[in-house]
Parts: structure tokens; C-alpha cells; sequence
């Protein structure tokens, strides 16, 4: 991941991965589906989780999934937790599902271009900047 994510953040962030267990739904879940909230994002589906600076993993973690769970990391750094969560559920109202949130959008792009070449080295800061900068949050 250097040359993507600096060295501080690769030092910092903690990677758990998790074996025949779940990340459990927040408790807040049943109050929402009762106020008709239908398409909440299940944390057990997901591949990995990302709070802050720790990325918990529910198996087996490949490159690609670590470089997306990062962006992550690198948006909790540059927004800090509030903001990121603030602007994640405002994302989830707003497009009317979790592909639809930009905080998502933004790490599945960046992952793309980590997809198309490996080799070729870009600042995710940079790219998480820009967008931040140009209000796309």
C-alpha cells in the first residue's frame, strides 16, 4: 500500500480479522427498520468494517479490499469522526442506499484506479483532499 497511503497512516491503522465471527448491527437498527428504514447496509454481509483507524476484516483481507478499507481510513483522518459519520449518514438519506454514498462512491473509485494498475502509485490523500475541497462529500 506505500506510495498510496502514507507511511504514517500504514503504521497507524490496525487491521483485525475476524474468524467465524460478525460485527454485530448497531443497536439503533430495530428503532430505524421501525421508522421504515428497509435497506439499512447489514455490517455481517460486509466484506470489512472500518472505525476510525482500525479496519476489522470478517476474513480473509485481500489487497483489494485493504486499499478500499484505507480510503476509509484516509477520510476518518482528513474529516475526523464526526464529520465522516455525519456525512455517511447524510449520504445514506440522500441516494437511498449504501452504493449511493459519496464517502463509498470516492473509495470505490480510488479503488479502481488501484484495480486497473498496482504499479502506478497516486497521493489517496491527495485524492480524498479533492473531493473534500470540491464539496463531492
Amino acid at each position: 500500500m506505500a506510495g498510496f497511503f502514507s507511511s504514517q497512516l500504514l503504521d497507524e491503522t490496525r487491521l483485525l480479522v475476524l474468524n467465524e465471527e460478525r460485527v454485530d448491527n448497531p443497536d439503533f437498527y430495530p428503532m430505524l427498520q421501525r421508522m421504515g428504514f428497509d435497506n439499512l447496509p447489514d455490517q455481517a454481509t460486509m466484506a470489512a468494517v472500518t472505525f476510525a483507524d482500525c479496519v476489522v476484516s470478517h476474513g480473509y483481507c485481500t489487497d483489494e479490499l485493504l486499499f478500499h478499507e484505507l480510503v476509509h481510513v484516509e477520510q476518518y483522518r482528513q474529516l475526523g469522526i464526526p464529520k465522516f459519520a455525519d456525512l455517511y449518514l447524510r449520504g445514506f438519506l440522500s441516494g437511498g442506499g449504501y452504493f449511493e454514498i459519496p464517502l463509498e462512491r470516492n473509495a470505490y473509485a480510488l479503488g479502481e484506479l488501484y484495480g486497473r494498475n498496482h504499479s502506478r502509485p497516486f497521493s489517496v490523500a491527495d485524492e480524498v483532499g479533492r473531493w473534500i475541497s470540491e464539496g463531492r462529500f
